[in-house]
């Protein structure tokens, strides 16, 4: 007889602490685009509207998609030109 196949276990990553965060500004009549192409992407990530007048949001997104995230916004610059703001760092409580 044969032995069965045991399949091994997969430790998954511990989840973090916080979500990345990256400040984002894009032409203010473009944010519900955006949103309507975040929310399309499988709800990569989030964002906050800092300031409507002039574009500014806070994106946040797991820290372990950043590549992901990163992708998405290469691909959606032709759609919504953007311009990165300010990356928070992972252990700066301020942002």
């Amino acid at each position: 007889m044969r032995k069965r196949y045991k399949p091994r276990k997969r430790r998954c990553p511990a989840p973090p602490d916080r979500s990345a965060r990256l400040y984002v500004q894009i032409d203010p009549s473009l944010i519900g685009r955006f949103r309507f192409l975040l929310e399309a992407h499988d709800n990569l990530g989030i964002f906050t509207v800092v300031n409507r007048f002039k574009g500014v949001l806070l994106l946040r997104f797991s820290p372990q998609q950043r590549r992901e995230f990163m992708e998405f916004l290469g691909s959606v610059a032709e759609a919504v030109p953007h311009t990165i703001l300010h990356e928070a760092a992972q252990d700066d409580p301020a942002a």
